[in-house]
């Protein structure tokens, strides 16, 4: 079936108000990435495509996919609003109707520390996913192209930790399952706050296995095509490993991991010791909780949120540039509660 030439559908966000989701009034000091709400809708294939200088090459970010390739641009639309825009294969979706509830899902998904995801198009052979741009660069990008003398502070680097499981945590709370995570899955945004990719929310594929990008990030049970909740942890204990070491894991520890096996990790020469011990060596417990083989021996979503918590309650000052927000506030209520107990 077409979807045009019919008007684009804007759809109505039933989470994009406040909610439970967002800052209280007077506790979100870090202005959000998305000042204007966007609606979600559906873009016809000629937007697009002007948008994109009909999908140029000096336009493209990323390809990636091995047996069916995606393509990742940057764009502009007419009004002016940057964008950015994923190309999936229709051979990995080839049913319309399929891709359309799997993109509207997760166009209904609103959160600060997600980069939104703003429409879709599947207007003939296209299977395109639309989201907003982030300006400041991957994790990637940021943790990889320093030098010697500039690296990554110690304070973003926990602040990254700590904004990533809260977006983990949203999607499990909406019971939603964020794929591929890894570092080029996190983004900053205008203000350098990290966020995650709305691209990870929908699969590259339509059936029911777990397709990563990057093999070190798969979590063993992925293999067989088997991913719960308890994936995601493992993925971001591999990504807490990589922020933490300054370094990507290599390909023989990744299959070491899927082994079963464990590996030291080595904290990143380039922070030059400026960072509190206490916390670097709680968080290298949190990246090993995570990064169990057995599924049922990780951490939950939750347990992981608590963890990283008391790694920031018990920091001494405010290193991490951090204040707390009405989730962190919920958090250390559960912690003081626990405590009583």
């Amino acid at each position: 079936m077409s979807c045009f030439p019919s008007p684009p559908k804007q759809l109505e966000n039933p989470n994009s108000g406040d909610n439970g989701h967002h800052d209280a009034s007077g506790t979100n000091v870090d202005p959000p990435h998305h000042q204007l709400l966007q609606p979600f809708r559906e873009y016809a294939f000629a937007e697009l495509r002007e948008a994109t200088h009909g999908f140029a090459r000096r336009y493209m970010i990323k390809k990636g996919g091995s047996e069916l390739p995606n393509l990742t641009f940057r764009g502009r639309l007419e009004g002016g609003q940057q964008i950015v825009v994923k190309r999936i294969s229709k051979y990995a979706w080839p049913d319309e109707e399929q891709f359309m509830e799997a993109a509207i899902k997760a166009g209904g998904l609103r959160h600060r520390r997600l980069a939104r995801l703003i429409g879709y198009c599947c207007q003939g052979d296209a299977r395109i996913l639309v989201a907003e741009f982030m300006p400041n660069g991957t994790l990637a990008k940021r943790l990889f192209n320093g030098t010697k003398n500039k690296t990554m502070e110690w304070s973003l680097r926990l602040r990254v930790a700590c904004y990533i499981a809260e977006a983990l945590e949203y999607c499990f709370d909406e019971q939603a399952l964020y794929f591929d995570l890894n570092l080029n899955k996190v983004l900053f945004d205008k203000v350098d706050n990290p966020c995650l990719s709305s691209f990870g929310l929908v699969k590259n594929h339509r059936n029911g296995k777990y397709y990563s990008t990057n093999i070190a990030y798969t979590p063993p049970e992925c293999l067989m095509g088997v991913m719960n909740y308890k994936s995601m942890t493992f993925s971001f204990g591999i990504l807490l490993r990589d922020l933490l070491s300054g370094n990507k894991i290599s390909q023989s520890q990744a299959i070491d991991v899927l082994l079963g096996k464990k590996f030291p990790i080595v904290l990143d020469p380039r922070l030059n010791g400026e960072y509190s011990a206490e916390e670097a060596t709680a968080l290298v417990d949190v990246a090993e909780e995570c990064m169990q083989y057995r599924p049922n021996d990780r951490f939950n979503i939750y347990e992981l949120i608590v963890a990283l918590a008391q790694v920031q309650n018990n920091a001494a000052g405010p290193s991490n540039g951090m204040p707390r927000t009405e989730g962190q506030d919920k958090i250390h209520s559960a912690l003081i509660n626990s405590d009583a107990r």
